[in-house]
């Protein structure tokens, strides 16, 4: 059983906004070993959506950023599973959740994201299409890809 907080930036706890940067530096940083800077200025205008287990743990993130923000559509961005957490559904329950969060809070919008390249299928799975070629960024290869209303 998941249990979802979805929170604006103001409104997490210093602890809950350390616990998300850890695990996007473990993930996004070590993991991949590729340097970058995480505190890109997008998450005070986002929405935070943390899902955690029983205990409390962190099984599953990501940040909803409105429209105008990064694209002239809503995106979901930063998605992560812990990789203790990996292979047990919870990117695929995360990623409906954020959907469904989105759309209450634009419906009748498409959504944008930037995905590596190597997950376009699972997010096709959601519905997302590509509309673009893919682009370097912070040398991983990614798309570009809509999930339309």
């Amino acid at each position: 059983m998941v249990e979802w907080s979805f929170k604006a930036f103001a409104d997490l706890t210093p602890f809950e906004l350390y616990e998300i940067l850890q695990a996007r530096q473990a993930v996004f940083i070590v993991e991949q070993t590729c340097p970058y800077l995480d505190a890109d200025g997008l998450d005070q205008f986002s929405h935070h959506l943390v899902g955690r287990d029983s205990d409390k743990r962190l099984l599953a993130y990501c940040r909803l950023v409105p429209p105008r923000v990064k694209y002239d559509e809503p995106s979901i961005g930063r998605v992560i599973t812990p990789a203790s957490a990996r292979r047990k559904g919870y990117g695929k329950l995360l990623m409906t959740e954020a959907i469904r969060r989105l759309r209450q809070l634009y419906p009748n919008r498409a959504i944008r994201i930037g995905a590596q390249l190597y997950l376009e299928r699972f997010y096709n799975a959601f519905g997302f299409v590509r509309c673009s070629a893919p682009y370097d960024e912070d040398g991983i290869p990614h798309i570009q890809m809509l999930l339309m209303p």
